[in-house]
């Protein structure tokens, strides 16, 4: 597939199943065309939010320590592609694919075979959905809206047997709190990893937060910009390419937590004359805080121009930030 053969009524016709929730109406791929023509577009944005979400669990020091990875509802089979390059093949022994449609599955087994051609790759049958066995590294990707309240309790049966799990979905404030509600169910069994810095429930969903709701954006790379190519499809589709809000959460059984005192950017900060204003959780709630642009300058301008995962050490007066310490830099932000 290339961005001459792309098949338009198709890719309309899934857009629009997507924005209105009809594509949880029946099946909706219908061809290979279909498939190839969203894994080059609305597929490739995807991996985009799943390199976001990678980027700070490499941040983090967290990698899955199973060696089997589920990509459960796998569509093209982006996710699962996204994460195994992110820690190699061979940091794996095999990749398991379900969707409910066949010849979704079928597409996204030759995709992963061709990019990873030494590594097993295989349908699940529903005999293993049914089943008790464990699973390694379960992935889920933009699935929230398309199911029923019997398909997201079976879905959460299988969380149960996982090891590990990477859930990224789109970031509206509806999907989010959904997303956080099924978060505080598990909490007793497994240790969140991200976003959140802590085990507490998720206070976006704590009485008078009703308006919050926890996401990120993901930046899109810089080069697609001056390609004509996305340039076009973003015109065709009505779409702002820059625009690539989601949420996530990641657990694990049994990884290390991050140490005490660190917070998350909850969407992205404002930018004022004197002043950035964000929204900040941590264990102790939702707090909005304030970054002086003359006690903090440097700070100031990071967190208007840094792309990097929004986990910081804040040393606060209050709802005043003076200065603050980003993951992974290893060191406070020079004032």
């Amino acid at each position: 597939m290339n961005w001459t053969e792309l098949d338009w009524p198709a890719l309309d016709r899934l857009r629009q199943g997507f924005i209105s929730g009809g594509a949880a109406q029946g099946p909706y791929w219908q061809s290979e065309s279909a498939l190839a023509s969203y894994d080059l577009t609305y597929g490739e944005r995807i991996g985009w939010k799943w390199d976001h979400v990678l980027a700070e669990l490499r941040l983090r020091g967290w990698a899955p320590t199973a060696r089997s990875v589920v990509d459960w509802g796998c569509g093209t089979g982006m996710a699962a592609r996204r994460v195994i390059n992110c820690f190699g093949a061979g940091s794996f022994d095999e990749l398991l694919l379900w969707d409910h449609e066949a010849i979704a599955a079928d597409y996204a087994a030759a995709a992963a075979s061709r990019a990873f051609p030494g590594l097993p790759v295989s349908q699940l049958t529903p005999g293993f959905l049914h089943s008790s066995e464990p699973i390694g590294l379960l992935l889920i990707s933009h699935v929230l809206n398309e199911l029923s309240p019997e398909q997201l309790a079976g879905l959460c049966d299988l969380i149960d047997r996982a090891a590990a799990v990477i859930w990224v979905e789109p970031g509206t404030h509806a999907v989010s709190r959904q997303l956080g509600a099924i978060r505080d169910t598990l909490r007793d069994r497994f240790r969140i990893i991200a976003p959140c810095t802590h085990q507490a429930t998720c206070p976006a969903l704590a009485a008078g937060n009703e308006r919050e709701w926890c996401h990120q954006f993901a930046a899109p790379p810089s080069e697609i910009f001056a390609n004509p190519d996305w340039v076009k499809f973003g015109q065709r589709a009505g779409i702002d390419l820059r625009s690539l809000p989601y949420c996530f959460f990641v657990l694990d059984r049994t990884a290390p937590l991050l140490e005490p005192g660190w917070s998350h950017v909850i969407g992205r900060p404002e930018h004022f004359k004197p002043y950035a204003r964000l929204l900040n959780c941590d264990a102790t709630g939702l707090a909005e805080l304030t970054v002086p642009k003359r006690t903090a300058p440097a700070l100031f301008k990071e967190l208007g121009r840094t792309k990097a995962p929004l986990v910081y050490r804040w040393t606060r007066e209050g709802d005043k930030v003076a200065s603050g310490t980003r993951l992974g830099t290893g060191s406070a932000s020079p004032e």
